[in-house]
């Protein structure tokens, strides 16, 4: 953490979209911006895109994608920024089950991380649990609670790269869109960072019309 981070805590700002092609095809894209503080100081932008298929109707989804991320990270004792731009490619499975008012979810991610003069990989486990306050399914005008912790495991020293804990309230607005806002804490392997989130989920269901 630089001299000018004036904040611990931060913001975290997400979109996710997913497109759907047809009924087992589906295209994924995604943007978040992170900030140092509340309002501004800009840390990281991310960029990813996707392609998607649906192993089992909605349950199983396997999905192959890239990601640009842009970090600006503070120079120590300084005011000063270091930019550093990565590619990154990436490969995901999903897995979805529902137990009566519960919704869960299991991701599991492998990413190939091109970073300036370096290459690394890292593996990454997702687990997250919906669950509806006023209704007994997600469906439109329902209120949910949303958590999730996921664990970083790189393939080399040091192991350990992180890990994210999430809470939250979110809204279905219908059966397309629903947002969150919540807080998330995250461990590195020398320090902590607390956000503030912001998301919004949009679904775009495939039009057999056309």
């Amino acid at each position: 953490m630089g001299f000018a981070q004036k904040s611990d805590i931060g913001n975290w700002l997400i979109y996710i979209g997913n497109q759907k092609i047809n009924k087992n095809w589906s295209i994924h894209n995604e943007i978040q911006y992170r900030s140092y503080n509340l309002i501004d100081d800009t840390n990281q932008l991310l960029l990813r895109t996707g392609i998607g298929y649906n192993l089992t109707e909605n349950n199983n989804t396997i999905l192959l994608g890239y990601g640009f991320i842009n970090t600006q990270k503070y120079v120590p004792i300084s005011d000063d920024k270091l930019a550093i731009n990565e590619h990154r490619i990436f490969q995901q499975f999903i897995n979805r089950q529902r137990f009566n008012r519960l919704y869960i979810q299991h991701r599991y991610r492998i990413e190939e991380r091109f970073l300036p003069n370096d290459f690394q990989m890292r593996f990454r486990y997702f687990l997250g649990v919906n669950v509806p306050l006023n209704k007994e399914t997600m469906d439109k005008n329902a209120f949910y609670l949303s958590a999730y912790n996921e664990v970083f495991i790189n393939t080399e020293n040091p192991l350990f790269d992180r890990n994210r804990l999430y809470g939250a309230l979110g809204y279905v607005i219908n059966e397309n869109i629903k947002i969150e806002a919540g807080f998330m804490a995250q461990t590195v392997e020398n320090s902590n960072r607390n956000q503030f989130q912001i998301a919004i989920f949009n679904t775009i269901p495939f039009n057999n019309n056309n």
